[in-house]
């Protein structure tokens, strides 16, 4: 298969040698607005560089991986599923639920896949945890905790443009939540704070949140994030159950000092390599038919509309039910 990699920055860089590497995967084209990166790209892993969309559907491919800036995606998305090309975008789909809801309306439309790129649910430790809920090794399952604390905050260009830390970090989080214990998310009483720099206020956002999630059958989860966490990239989850707990990312470079023994992760490029590598394996064979889709457009709303209660509550100072969120 020909694959097309649209964005050729620092995560579309790590996929493109993920996709090179893929033995269903005989070509590559890659695409980015900034020509000298595609090519350079195109060059580490033997791809062709193209400079636009339409010469990339052109060239012949079979599905496109779309990695670039997020106000792009859901234009993208839309144009590879009128061409009748299966996608995987990272997330998220759109900035918004309307967005959101118009990009699957169109996937839909088109009949083609759309598989989002959450790739915690491709972490062997997160997966272990689900697998133990499902089974019922747990137990009951009452009290989830997740974290996604960053090493050193994003530049202001990106908060300014990100959609604020619920939507843009914590959404992985909300979204593990759901996967995890198969159930719905209800209710988001959320809270932040800015203790950092100044850009953080000035886009409406917060440096540091946290969220409790009820779900629907009544158990909890405490969901943290921060961009100031000197120690290092951290993201852990626990589940605690009535006949046990599993805890997943609090491994030998987990940055808890001074329980830990190695190099803390210094991002997500480090601490989900294998993650990233697993969903791209999982798309190819969701294009050649011999599986299924590790996460829809609809699990990628789901978890968005959690994002949107938790920023709501975060503004109103009051829990906020999903269901109120403007669909």
């Amino acid at each position: 298969m020909r694959f097309g990699l649209i964005g050729a920055g620092r995560i579309g860089a790590l996929h493109a040698t993920t996709l090179a590497s893929l033995p269903a995967v005989n070509g590559l084209v890659v695409c980015d607005i900034d020509r000298g990166q595609a090519r350079a790209v195109a060059d580490r892993v033997g791809a062709v560089a193209v400079d636009t969309l339409d010469e990339m559907l052109a060239a012949g491919i079979d599905a496109a991986v779309v990695t670039t800036s997020t106000s792009t995606h859901a234009s993208l998305i839309q144009q590879i599923a009128a061409a009748g090309k299966p996608v995987f975008c990272e997330k998220p789909i759109a900035p918004d639920v309307a967005g959101t809801r118009a990009v699957l309306a169109a996937v839909q439309q088109a009949g083609v896949a759309l598989q989002v790129g959450f790739q915690r649910r491709h972490d062997p430790g997160i997966a272990a945890i689900r697998a133990a809920v499902v089974e019922g090794r747990l137990g009951d399952l009452h009290l989830l905790r997740s974290c996604t604390h960053d090493p050193a905050p994003p530049p202001a260009t990106y908060v300014a443009t990100s959609g604020g830390i619920f939507r843009d970090c914590a959404v992985h989080d909300f979204d593990i939540v759901r996967w995890v214990t198969g159930r719905e998310v209800v209710e988001v009483s959320a809270t932040g704070t800015n203790r950092g720099a100044p850009y953080f206020a000035e886009a409406s956002d917060v440096d540091t949140a946290a969220a409790t999630l009820t779900l629907d059958d009544g158990t909890l989860a405490i969901c943290t994030a921060t961009r100031y966490n000197g120690a290092g990239y951290d993201v852990r989850l626990e589940a605690h159950g009535s006949a046990g707990a599993l805890t997943a990312g609090l491994d030998a470079r987990a940055p808890l000092p001074p329980a830990a023994t190695g190099e803390p992760y210094t991002g997500f490029g480090e601490r989900f390599h294998d993650a990233y590598a697993a969903e791209l394996a999982a798309f190819c064979d969701l294009v050649t038919g011999t599986g299924t889709n590790s996460c829809t457009g609809e699990e990628a709303l789901a978890a968005l509309l959690v994002a949107e209660a938790a920023e709501l509550s975060r503004r109103k100072g009051r829990p906020v039910l999903v269901e109120e969120v403007p669909r």
